[in-house]
């Protein structure tokens, strides 16, 4: 039997990122910045999604010349699913929480 875990606060803020545009590729410091969530959350919780497989993971090359590839993520269909669910749930979250296996 699977665990049940609730999306934590910044999960939710980082799926509703990541809706906004659900199909393209998109940097940690973008939603870094977009979120207000600092680095030090921000990546163990994209590892995590991606454990979950919420989130779609990538190497994208630099466009400057000598600069390493970046780590780039676009949510999954399950992940789409679950977005969308957390984002009609939003106002009530408290009194319905949105759960994901673990």
């Amino acid at each position: 039997m699977k665990r049940q875990r609730q999306l934590s606060a910044q999960a939710r803020t980082v799926l509703e990122a990541l809706l906004a545009q659900p199909r393209q590729w998109q940097h940690g410091y973008d939603l870094s910045k977009e979120t207000g969530i600092k680095s030090g959350t921000l990546y163990p919780l994209l590892i995590r999604l991606s454990e979950q497989g919420l989130l779609e993971t990538g190497w994208q090359d630099s466009e400057e010349a000598g600069r390493p590839p970046r780590h780039v993520y676009k949510l999954t269909t399950t992940g789409l699913q679950l977005a969308r669910e957390s984002a009609k749930a939003a106002p009530d979250a408290a009194l319905h929480p949105v759960r994901v296996s673990a």
